[in-house]
């Protein structure tokens, strides 16, 4: 693959041979030619568990202290009666059979989506379209709930929904490259203490196997755990 010249001179920076400390690898990142965008510092995780048996799936939600830097488009399926409520807490797109069909249709303008359970039936429906981008509503996220304004707020302000892909791994991102160090660092404790909360009690041996750090247009910076989370 032909690479840019801004990501060769990022790839030098790197020294592939070492497990970096997270301040290192997030100075490393700042450091790296800048693009027009504010970038996403984004996770990716190997997991130590068996992507084959759903006793082992691995998912979970956080709250990141310093939230993820954008602002995102918030779809709710509810019922008549709570669209008003719905559209008070902010949503961006509020509605039921209609929102249903336009995505059935290849209409996927939205970042998060919550649903009340009675529209559970209906929107179980969307699975092949939503699941695998990771906008499937579930009880477990929270994003099945009656309680819309709640759900809504807390989507508003840096809530996380993670699961772990067919292959055992986990990408996330935990926020915009331009936050200071100091509050990546927050959010990545809080995502990894939401992580280690969420391992599987089947699963046995190592359960975070190996940690990158990168840019949205960079290479990865593997990185070491500490030692709260090196399990």
């Amino acid at each position: 693959m032909k690479r840019s010249k801004r990501y060769k001179a990022g790839e030098r920076l790197v020294d592939r041979n070492k497990d970096y400390l997270w301040e290192e690898a997030i100075d490393i990142l700042k450091s790296m030619p800048s693009t027009k965008f504010d970038q996403t510092l984004e996770v990716s995780i190997k997991l130590g568990v068996d992507p084959r048996k759903s006793e082992q799936m691995v998912r979970g939600s956080v709250k990141l202290p310093a939230g993820l830097g954008k602002k995102k488009k918030i779809l709710v399926f509810c019922e008549p009666e709570k669209e008003e409520e719905a559209k008070q807490a902010g949503a961006d797109f509020v509605g039921s059979k209609e929102l249903m069909e336009k995505i059935s249709k290849g209409w996927l303008d939205f970042d998060y989506c919550i649903a009340t359970p009675s529209m559970m039936r209906e929107v179980s429906k969307l699975g092949r379209i939503l699941g695998p981008r990771g906008l499937m509503p579930s009880p477990k996220s929270g994003t099945v709930t009656d309680n819309l304004t709640w759900a809504i707020n807390e989507a508003k302000q840096g809530k996380l929904d993670y699961k772990m892909d067919k292959f055992g791994s986990l990408n996330v991102g935990i926020g915009k490259i331009s936050f200071p160090k100091e509050k990546l660092l927050e959010n990545l404790r809080a995502f990894f203490s939401s992580l280690i909360q969420a391992k599987p009690s089947s699963c046995k041996g190592k359960f975070i196997k190996s940690v990158s750090l990168s840019l949205s247009m960079s290479k990865g910076v593997r990185v070491g755990l500490p030692k709260e989370f090196d399990l």
